[in-house]
This record gives C-alpha cells, structure tokens and sequence, in this order.
C-alpha cells in the first residue's frame, strides 16, 4: 500500500467552507473501476474524482468522476476543483493560461486566471441545446413549479453534459423562501432523464444577478450547494433566449445560502460559448492509507 497524496477541497466557495465538497486522489495510477467507485462510496462526498495521466495527447491530464453510486462523465465544480488539485500538485501547467482537461465529455479547456489565494479557474462548458420550453412542456412541470410565481423566461428542459428543467422565479426573495416538493422534482426527473430542477431568480445584489437553487433529485440529492454545470446550462439558456439582454455577457451568482453554504460562480459568455467557474480553497492536504 503506497501512500497517495489526497486533497479535500471547497469549490466555488465565497467565503471559507462556502462551497461545495470535493474529494481528490492526486494518483489514482493501478486503481481498478471497482476500486475508485468503493472509495467513492467510502468518502460518501456528492462527487469524488481521480486524477490520472492522460491518453489524449492534446489533454494535460485525465480525470475521472464518481458518486457514491456511479462514475459520471462531466461536472463542473469536480472539474473546477481537480483543475486546482494539478495545479496544487504541480501536476500540469497551464498552456498559453489553459489547462486541458480529458473527461468522460471530452478534452475540455480551463482557464487559469491569476495565481495562489486570487486564483479563479473558468471551465468551457459543453455545448449546450434547449431541448423544449414552457410550462407544460412535461405533464409533471406544472405541478412541480405551482408554489412559486414564475420570472419573465419559460420553465425548459436543456442538454448539454447533464440535462436539468430550469426555471426562473419572480424574484430573489421568494426563491430563497421556497421549499419546493421534493417528491414532485424527483418524478420529474426519473420521467424525464433529467437531473432534476434548477431554479433562479435576477437580483440587484452589488456582488450577484442571479440566484440559483439546484435540486438534483434524479441522483438522489435533495439540494446542491454549488452547481457547475447547471449553471453553465443557465448562461447558456440566457444567451439563448435573451442574446442582447443585461446578463447576455455574463454575472455572478449567489448560490447555497439556503443550506449553510455560501458559494460564488462567475459565469462568462463570450461568443455564444460558456464559462464557469470561481475560487477553489485547499481545507484538508494529506496523505491517502488505502488499499485499493
């Protein structure tokens, strides 16, 4: 048993333990698919990933990304916080300010943008489609969303590296105050092959302009605290559907709160392409005594 350096991280995080979880093996070199899905189990952290080096000659290293229940081949604060971890360990550097990233979804680019404490990594999402919109775009919508007043876009259902309904309420107040019907998201998203529920409201915050409320019931979460991706499906449904609006550049979203958390996202959209991201904090940097 060879010792393996592990790092527990906070990604996305506003202020200190204000992000989302993540789990680390820095060295996962002679571990088995059965291996890295019961430490996976083990840590019982939403998400866990295990870095590798690449087989992609374009990539600058290969990541892998499990939850306690199965590997999944794309998230974004996972991807966000093993950016980190490489570069913590001095695993890769950045090309021209860009690490590569191979994962399940492909060879994806990060961002690397300013260094030590300021550091902000900018993850491209995958390309993104609005698969259908309104509010009685599923049988089950309606009724998932009626404790809520809704905002000025259309509840929809979008695709691009996981698939989530969103939907934007009237306000940042009544979001925050929501308790939705968790049963009802879960069989939306079970009908629908979907995620969940990702809700948002727009604010007037002098540090934010949208709020954001995950509700990943379709892999057993009740809520998530940070949401790379789903955030990266939002911006995209924004530049979508309003390509000259106030938001259609970019914001930052407060996310988390709801729960004891606090997490920052920065959302950049530059040409009709997504970026997610934000700071990652180093809690735990050890050493890893397990058998695989």
């Amino acid at each position: 048993m060879n010792p393996i350096r592990y790092m527990h991280l906070d990604v996305f995080a506003a202020s200190p333990g204000g992000g989302n979880h993540l789990g680390v093996v820095t060295d996962a070199r002679g571990w088995t698919d059965a291996d890295m899905q019961r430490y996976a189990r083990w840590t019982d952290l939403v998400e866990t990933t295990f870095l590798l080096p690449p087989s992609d000659p374009k990539a600058s290293y290969r990541v892998r990304i499990f939850t306690p229940e199965k590997e999944i081949a794309f998230a974004g604060h996972p991807s966000v916080g093993s950016a980190h971890a490489v570069l913590e360990c001095d695993l890769a550097q950045p090309q021209d300010g860009v690490l590569w990233q191979e994962c399940g979804a492909g060879v994806l680019p990060i961002r690397v943008e300013s260094n030590g404490p300021q550091r902000v990594l900018m993850l491209q999402s995958p390309e993104a489609r609005v698969v259908k919109t309104g509010l009685h775009a599923h049988p089950l919508l309606s009724a998932t969303l009626d404790s809520i007043g809704l905002g000025k876009l259309p509840p929809a259902l979008v695709d691009g590296g996981r698939r989530w309904w969103l939907a934007e309420c009237v306000d940042e107040a009544s979001l925050r105050a929501w308790t939705p019907d968790h049963s009802a998201i879960g069989a939306l998203a079970v009908a629908s092959g979907s995620m969940g529920l990702c809700a948002f409201a727009r604010s007037s915050h002098p540090d934010y302009q949208l709020v954001v409320r995950a509700f990943p019931s379709g892999v057993g979460i009740v809520e998530d605290p940070a949401s790379g991706a789903a955030n990266g499906l939002i911006a995209a449904y924004i530049a979508h559907a309003e390509p000259h609006g106030p938001l259609a550049r970019g914001y930052a979203v407060s996310q988390g709160r709801e729960m004891g958390h606090d997490a920052l996202l920065i959302a950049h959209i530059v040409d009709g392409t997504i970026w997610i991201g934000g700071r990652t904090n180093t809690v735990i940097d050890g050493t890893l005594h397990w058998s695989p």
